[in-house]
């Protein structure tokens, strides 16, 4: 008789897709809602999207106790930052600090994929992709999450960013309008929703501009 023993794992993944796509002026960082493990929906109206500062969002799909666990020692290590500097971190920083807090956390990370958007200083839009022990990189575009592998392959042909190789560097941001690029945001996740069972749902949209940020919905499949 072999020996039965118990596998107990610190980690879960509760699915979902996160996108965010910049532009020249804008950035539109979208995730649906839903929440799974195994083949159990824990809810159907979960948001994935944070505010951390006026001009930053984050989105983050894997397991999302330690995502609420990264984003309240980034709320806490920002809240610091503003009594220090008396202003709010640009979005730049707050990559990099994000970058910095998942790293610190390597040899036990957090199970948490991360696309931050928002806008720069000079009020172009940003995008930072990372991995789960802080390796990140700004593009044009990015997705991640249970749904990236067929996201990505559909923005890399719609977007073609240029390769980062390339010298003088190119700009990364794509050429769409924002109301383009928020239907190819809808497009993605319309076409990711029926081949990937933990996304679905809803999806949520934030945009970033000049003017502020506001959000829309977009009703996603159910089943």
């Amino acid at each position: 008789m072999t020996k039965q023993q118990a596998n107990w794992s610190p980690y879960d993944n509760n699915g979902g897709t996160c996108v965010a796509v910049a532009g020249a002026d804008y950035c539109v960082i979208a995730a649906d809602t839903r929440m799974s493990t195994g083949y159990n929906i824990l809810t159907r109206d979960y948001s994935k999207i944070i505010k951390l500062a006026d001009k930053c969002v984050m989105a983050s799909s894997g397991f999302q106790a330690d995502v609420r666990a990264l984003q309240k020692v980034l709320a806490s290590r920002h809240l610091i930052y503003q009594h220090q500097h008396n202003k709010q971190m640009s979005c730049p920083a707050m990559g990099q600090l994000l970058s910095n807090t998942l790293y610190y956390k390597r040899f036990f990370p957090y199970y948490s994929f991360n696309v931050l958007g928002g806008l720069d200083n000079e009020g172009k839009g940003c995008v930072f992709t990372y991995d789960a022990v802080g390796s990140y990189e700004r593009v044009g575009y990015s997705s991640q999450g249970s749904g990236s592998t067929l996201i990505m392959p559909f923005l890399d042909n719609q977007l073609k960013s240029p390769s980062p190789l390339l010298l003088p560097a190119v700009d990364a941001v794509t050429p769409l309008s924002e109301s383009e690029a928020i239907d190819l945001v809808k497009t993605c996740f319309a076409s990711a929703t029926e081949r990937d069972i933990y996304t679905g749902d809803k999806l949520e949209i934030v945009v970033l501009n000049a003017d502020g940020i506001r959000r829309e919905e977009m009703d996603l499949r159910k089943d």
